[in-house]
């Protein structure tokens, strides 16, 4: 069949299978296209426009999409969507139009879909204070596995900068060796299928090593779910999801009592932000964030920005006799 000749809605199984083959991303990545995109052919099909062909779509089209999402309210809170979640909508459905750009299939251009400016307030990195970050550490009980394991993956998230996807991603035989270490250095293939090196300070390694000791499961994964049922078809079941990860972390964000918005990306930024006020240069912070770009690392520099500004108030607020 003609390709340009398929509606719009009956091309999301080909754009995934051209995003694994020809883009090399990732399931999660792929997975979430999915979702952002089911949107849009929703609204399509709400528009009775389920058989618009790629070359009928036009800025028109995209205009009236946006309004949509702009309006959208969900049914249980009766909120709008944030300016930043409308954002991944029009980056998947751009994505998309690159896919049909690719392929030589007539369509709008990837370009005339401009994205929207987030609020001054979405803009703003969270980030915890040491403090914060030792309370939420040492908020997890020890003397259970799960809780071992659970010091190890808040311990692993800070020491690293690991993205969730990554952390869920590391296997038990990367640390296989750890008996005489005191830090390790791990090649990861970080997002977009680009590989890094992340470094395990020694307490990290530590807390790690205390896991393994009280772990008899033979798992592929590093960090497992001890209820889950073994199934013999699939290496990965007893495998940490990032949902799972995400809600172990909000679990000891309410119980140390650090702010409520703590997620495994707050940790990331804690991260990034606790190697920027020792010193160390936003290029050092991109190779240890994988950030392929330094524009994305440059968000971290709300802290230089503010550092400047206490020195400056510091030593040039009052005026000089």
């Amino acid at each position: 069949m003609n390709q340009s000749l398929k509606p719009i809605i009956n091309h999301l199984s080909d754009f995934l299978d051209y995003c694994e083959v020809q883009k090399g991303l990732r399931d999660n990545t792929q997975k979430n296209y999915k979702f952002y995109l089911e949107k849009f052919f929703f609204w399509l099909r709400s528009a009775n426009l389920q058989s618009l062909l790629p070359h009928q779509l036009t800025q028109e089209h995209i205009w009236d999409y946006r309004l949509y999402l702009s309006r959208h309210q969900d049914a249980k809170t009766g909120k709008t969507l944030k300016k930043s979640t409308q954002h991944y909508y029009l980056i998947a459905l751009r994505a998309f139009l690159g896919y049909f750009v690719a392929k030589d299939i007539l369509c709008l251009p990837p370009d005339k879909i401009t994205l929207p400016r987030a609020d001054k307030a979405e803009k703003t990195v969270k980030f915890l204070s040491l403090e914060q970050i030792e309370k939420l550490l040492s908020s997890a009980n020890i003397d259970s596995p799960s809780g071992l394991r659970d010091r190890a993956i808040l311990e692993t998230l800070f020491s690293t900068g690991l993205r969730i996807a990554e952390l869920t991603a590391l296997n038990f035989e990367q640390f296989a060796n750890l008996k005489n270490k005191e830090d390790l250095e791990l090649g990861i293939i970080g997002k977009g299928g680009t590989p890094r090196t992340v470094y395990f300070s020694n307490r990290a390694l530590s807390w790690i090593k205390k896991y393994l000791a009280i772990r008899k499961s033979k798992d592929k994964a590093l960090f497992i779910n001890f209820r889950a049922k073994k199934d013999d078809t699939n290496i990965n079941s007893s495998r940490l999801t990032s949902r799972s990860m995400e809600r172990i972390v909000k679990k000891y964000a309410i119980l140390s009592g650090i702010p409520f918005f703590t997620t495994p990306h707050t940790l990331r930024h804690s991260y990034a932000t606790d190697l920027l006020t020792q010193g160390v240069d936003l290029r050092t912070i991109q190779e240890f964030l994988g950030h392929k770009s330094i524009m994305t690392t440059q968000i971290y520099t709300h802290v230089t920005n503010k550092r400047l500004r206490d020195i400056h108030k510091k030593f040039h607020g009052l005026s000089h006799n």
